[in-house]
């Protein structure tokens, strides 16, 4: 673990020159566009929804959505596009091997850095949701953990994802995964809205427990489901760093 953390000292590294409080605008900006216009625009049309523990202002119940959105974008966005173009064009890693540390240590610390990143522009943005006062709950402070272990499932699949993109062009298949999830998760419209048949499937996609976890916390109806959810990006994470640590290992020790 400690060679891991190499990766992640390279990467902020490099970031020193690319100005790194650009890539936290840009994490907060996107998620911020779409509370304005759907939580505080169309929310001022259709004004509260029924939640556990009372109504709960539309904005109050799109913002943690985004919130869950905006770390798995940025752990997608960091796997998939970042770690590919070294993986496949600059060629770091075949030098990186040639040191003491492996592919798995490799893969690791490209996970943890992608976890940091994606943490830091959505805990930016959860600062946003407070300063709106769209947090009902201390539970709240339970988001920031709550947000890493998103990053953390989201950066394992993305990392796993980006061992078997082979040309640029297969990233539009990331992609028509990533846009209906996020329109259809129940990012902007409760579960209930579905038939039976079909709320069973969005339940298993991991943006509707990313946004479940979230939720349940901001708003302060913390219940199973919230451990479920945990539970379920936990082990994506997991299984999706255990898949990337060995196609790591096939693509550079061959």
């Amino acid at each position: 673990m400690r060679s891991s953390w190499l990766i992640v000292v390279r990467h902020l590294w490099v970031l020193r020159a690319r100005r790194p409080w650009m890539l936290i605008a840009h994490g907060v900006f996107e998620p911020f566009l779409y509370l304005v216009s759907f939580g505080l625009g169309i929310g001022q049309l259709i004004g509260a929804l029924p939640g556990p523990a009372g109504d709960v202002r539309y904005a109050a119940f799109v913002a943690p959505a985004l919130l869950a959105s905006s770390a798995m974008n940025n752990a997608v966005a960091e796997t998939t596009g970042e770690v590919w173009f070294r993986l496949r064009f600059q060629r770091i890693y075949e030098a990186i091997v040639t040191t003491p540390m492996a592919p798995g240590q490799i893969a690791r610390g490209e996970a943890m850095a992608a976890v940091l990143r994606s943490t830091l522009s959505a805990v930016c943005f959860l600062v946003v949701i407070l300063a709106l006062g769209l947090i009902r709950s201390w539970w709240a402070l339970l988001a920031i953990p709550a947000v890493v272990l998103i990053a953390f499932g989201f950066a394992g699949a993305g990392l796993a994802v980006a061992t078997y993109l082979r040309q640029f062009h297969h990233h539009q298949y990331v992609q028509l995964v990533m846009l209906p999830m996020f329109l259809f998760a129940t990012t902007f419209y409760p579960l209930s809205v579905y038939p039976e048949p079909i709320r069973v499937l969005v339940a298993a996609l991991p943006l509707y427990q990313s946004t479940e976890l979230i939720r349940g916390l901001t708003l302060g109806t913390p219940g199973p489901g919230v451990l479920f959810a945990a539970g379920y990006l936990l082990l994506m994470g997991l299984i999706g760093g255990v898949v990337a640590s060995r196609r790591f290992d096939a693509l550079l020790l061959r």
